[in-house]
């Protein structure tokens, strides 16, 4: 019996672009392990290169609120896109976020345990709105960035009201530069992180696991092509670099104008100001990122309860 569905199959082709006899052998060699067919396609050159997916399927919000040199994100999942723009919920969401900036570190669990504006906690909040919405929500993560001297700058992607929507981003600036320089600076980083999806704020902070799937993607690549030992070494060590530049964020291209690396975007904007300008950390928060959202097929489900 075959480890994987006709769902299994149609998820592959849909991550890696490959047809369907190929995605359905990639299942068939990996026992139906769909990151690791990913993978088999990529190293047969028959899948694109894939940086996280920006195709979620959890709904809900981001929210994103700055206070003096402190920002937070928060993500709130709900189960459908009509929760996330009941009122209620949205309030929920902004007021939660809010209440964020005053707790320590990341940590969710503090973050359901505080005090609610409303009163109770953010977590007695959360269980209110189930029974009154009638839908599963859930808080999911937060994220703190801070400086001692700077700005940290919030920005939405398509907003579905203010400081709220699906993609939220913080961008950290430690520099005495004036505050206005500052400002415009940070929301045309935040627009770059939005769109270019960078996986860490530089290659010494991307994932080690990350690095070596790749590795090994990329050897399995070099293996195929024939060529002697020491050229193969090169051509994995050419394929992790460029991976690295790509995926962290002060390597990767300005989108505004596809050819200097943001280091240097940020570089110049402190010589222009007078002042050194480093840009300290950085939040992108994409609703649902990593939550793969069950789908039911209603003709296989009929078709299973006639047979039953």
């Amino acid at each position: 019996m075959a480890a994987f569905t006709a769902a299994d199959v149609k998820a592959l082709r849909e991550k890696t672009g490959a047809g369907m006899m190929d995605a359905k052998k990639a299942l068939e060699e990996t026992g139906g392990d769909i990151e690791a067919a990913v993978d088999a396609l990529r190293a047969k050159g028959l899948a694109t290169a894939q940086k996280k997916s920006s195709r979620t399927a959890a709904e809900g919000l981001v929210g994103v609120a700055v206070e003096g040199t402190r920002g937070v994100a928060v993500e709130v999942n709900s189960e459908t896109d009509f929760v996330a723009k009941n009122d209620k919920f949205q309030d929920f969401v902004r007021k939660t976020t809010e209440v964020a900036l005053g707790v320590e570190g990341d940590d969710i669990e503090a973050l359901k345990a505080a005090s609610y504006p409303d009163g109770g906690t953010v977590a007695d909040k959360l269980t209110d709105n189930v029974a009154t919405i009638g839908e599963n929500q859930q808080l999911r993560r937060m994220k703190t960035v801070s400086v001692a001297n700077g700005v940290v700058v919030p920005y939405v992607h398509n907003a579905a009201a203010p400081n709220l929507g699906k993609i939220g981003v913080l961008v950290a600036l430690e520099s005495e530069a004036d505050a206005g320089t500052l400002e415009t600076l940070g929301k045309q980083l935040a627009m770059h992180i939005a769109a270019a999806f960078p996986q860490a704020l530089d290659a010494d902070g991307l994932d080690a696991d990350v690095i070596e799937r790749e590795r090994k993607v990329a050897a399995e690549k070099a293996a195929e092509s024939g060529k002697p030992a020491d050229v193969q070494a090169k051509m994995v060590e050419g394929a992790v670099k460029k991976f690295a530049k790509e995926n962290a964020l002060l390597s990767q291209l300005f989108v505004m104008d596809n050819k200097t690396p943001i280091s240097d975007v940020v570089a110049k904007a402190g010589k222009d100001a007078g002042h050194e300008i480093v840009l300290k950390d950085y939040v992108r928060f994409q609703l649902g990122e990593g939550i793969e959202k069950e789908e039911s097929d209603f003709a296989a489900e009929v078709a299973a309860a006639v047979a039953g």
